[in-house]
C-alpha cells in the first residue's frame, strides 16, 4: 500500500473521532442534536414516508408520548412512580370528547330521540336534560381550559393528600393505581352520564370541520407533533433549571433536601401536576385523531403500559421516552394483530428485559461509539470505491548468481 494512502487512513479516523467528540461530548449540544433529529423525523420523515392511515396511527402513538414525558419528569427525575397516569390521559380525552359529542348532538341531528339536543346514550338511559357538569363543554374555549385544568386539580388534590403526609415510594404507586381502577369503574357504572363501557363515540366535527377526512387527519398529526415538541422543549428547560436540580436531589437524597429548608412536598406537587397536564393534552389529541374515548384508556392496564413505554426509552431521557413509546406501541399493534394471545407475554418479557438487562433503556446505549464506527466504516468504503488499488507490475527476474570460487 502506498505510504500516502496509509497515512491518510489514520488521519481520517482521527478527524471523524474529533468531530463526533466535539458534537456529542457536551450533554446540552448532544440533546439539541437529538432533538433536531426527532423534529425532522416527526415533521418531515414520517409525513413523506407514510400514507394517511399509517401517519394517523403514528399520531395516535405520539399521544402516549405526552404521558411518557410526564413520567420521565416525575419518575425519572423526581423519583415519583405513578401507576395511574391513565387517569389524567382519560380525563383530558373525555373533556374533548364531551365537547365534540355535544356538537354532534344538535337538535337537527337528534330529532328522532325522545329528548332532542342531548347525546344519544343519555336518551337511551332515559335522561331528559343535559347534566350540569356537561354544560360548560358547549364552549370550545372552556373545553380547552378544562383539558389541562381538570386533571391538574385532581393531581393537586392527590398531592396534598399524600405528599404533605410524606406518603411516597411503593405506597404512592399503589394509591395511584387504585385511583385508576376507581375512576374506570365509576365511568362504566355511570352509563347515562359517561357513555358507560362503550365510552363517547361517533365524534365527527370540530366547529363544523370534519375531523374524519384525510386532510384533517394530516393537520391533526402536525398539530400533535408540534405540541409534543413544545412539551419536550418545556421539559428540557425545567430539568436544566433550579427545579430540575432540586428534583434530582429529592430523588437521591430527600432527607438532605428537607433539612436544607426546601419544602419537598411542594417540589413533588409541581412536577406531578405538570405530568398530569401533559397526559391530559395527549388524551385530548388522542380523542381528536381517533374519534372516540372510552374507559379502556383510563384503567390500570393502560397506565402500566405507559410506564413501560417510559422505561423502554429510558426513564431519565425525554427523547428516549418518545422513541420508547413508538417502539412499544408499534409492537403492541403488530403482535396483537399477528399473535393476539402472545401480546401480554411479550410486554411482560420486555419489561423484565428492561429491568434486568438494560435498566437505562434505549438512552443507556452508547450512540456516540456506534455513530463513530458507522462513519469510519462509511468513509473507508467510500475511499475504496473512489481509489481502487493500483496494479503492481511484476518484479524483473534476477540475474543468475555465479560462484566466485569456481572461476
Amino acid at each position: 500500500m502506498p505510504v500516502a494512502e496509509s497515512s491518510r487512513r489514520p488521519a481520517a479516523s482521527v478527524a471523524l473521532r474529533h468531530v463526533t467528540t466535539v458534537l456529542f461530548n457536551d450533554a446540552r449540544r448532544r440533546e439539541n442534536i437529538y432533538f433536531g433529529v426527532l423534529a425532522v423525523l416527526l415533521l418531515v420523515g414520517f409525513p413523506l414516508l407514510l400514507d394517511t392511515f399509517h401517519l394517523n396511527l403514528v399520531g395516535k402513538y405520539l399521544t402516549y408520548a405526552f404521558v411518557a414525558l410526564g413520567l420521565v419528569l416525575c419518575w425519572g427525575y423526581g423519583g415519583i412512580l405513578s401507576l395511574g397516569q391513565g387517569v389524567f390521559f382519560g380525563l383530558g380525552g373525555y373533556c374533548m370528547a364531551m365537547f365534540l359529542k355535544l356538537e354532534a348532538s344538535d337538535i337537527a341531528s337528534t330529532s328522532i330521540q325522545s329528548t332532542p339536543g342531548i347525546p344519544d346514550f343519555m336518551d337511551w338511559n332515559q335522561l331528559t336534560k343535559l347534566p350540569a357538569f356537561w354544560v360548560p363543554f358547549k364552549s370550545l374555549f372552556l373545553t380547552v381550559v378544562a383539558i389541562p385544568l381538570v386533571p391538574s386539580v385532581l393531581a393537586l388534590a392527590l398531592s396534598a393528600a399524600m405528599f404533605k403526609r410524606r406518603v411516597g415510594g411503593v405506597y404512592f404507586a399503589i394509591i395511584t393505581q387504585a385511583v385508576a381502577a376507581i375512576l374506570s369503574i365509576l365511568i362504566i357504572g355511570q352509563q347515562g352520564y359517561t357513555g358507560g363501557v362503550n365510552g363517547i363515540t361517533d365524534l365527527k366535527t370540530l366547529h363544523g370541520w370534519d375531523i374524519r377526512s384525510d386532510s384533517a387527519k394530516m393537520i391533526l398529526y402536525f398539530v400533535n407533533a408540534a405540541l409534543l415538541l413544545g412539551a419536550i422543549a418545556l421539559s428540557f428547560s425545567i430539568i436544566r433549571s433550579k427545579l430540575g436540580r432540586l428534583l434530582l436531589a429529592v430523588r437521591d437524597r430527600e432527607e438532605r433536601v428537607l433539612f436544607t429548608g426546601y419544602d419537598v412536598a411542594n417540589i413533588k406537587t409541581v412536577v406531578f401536576v405538570l405530568a398530569a397536564a401533559f397526559s391530559a393534552v395527549g388524551g385530548a389529541m388522542f380523542t381528536l385523531q381517533v374519534g372516540f374515548m372510552s374507559p379502556s384508556f383510563v384503567g390500570i392496564v393502560p397506565s402500566i403500559e405507559m410506564v413501560i413505554c417510559a422505561a423502554v426509552g429510558g426513564r431519565t431521557s425525554l427523547l428516549g421516552a418518545v422513541y420508547g413509546t413508538l417502539i412499544v406501541n408499534y409492537g403492541k399493534t403488530y403482535f396483537s394483530e399477528a399473535f393476539p394471545e402472545l401480546w401480554l407475554f411479550v410486554i411482560g418479557a420486555l419489561f423484565i428485559a428492561v429491568v434486568m438487562i438494560f435498566p437505562d433503556g434505549l438512552a443507556g446505549l452508547d450512540l456516540r461509539k456506534a455513530l463513530h464506527g458507522l462513519l469510519t466504516r462509511a468513509s473507508g468504503f467510500a475511499r475504496k470505491r473512489k481509489k481502487p488499488a493500483a496494479l503492481v507490475p511484476p518484479a524483473a527476474p534476477s540475474a543468475p548468481q555465479t560462484n566466485a570460487g569456481s572461476q
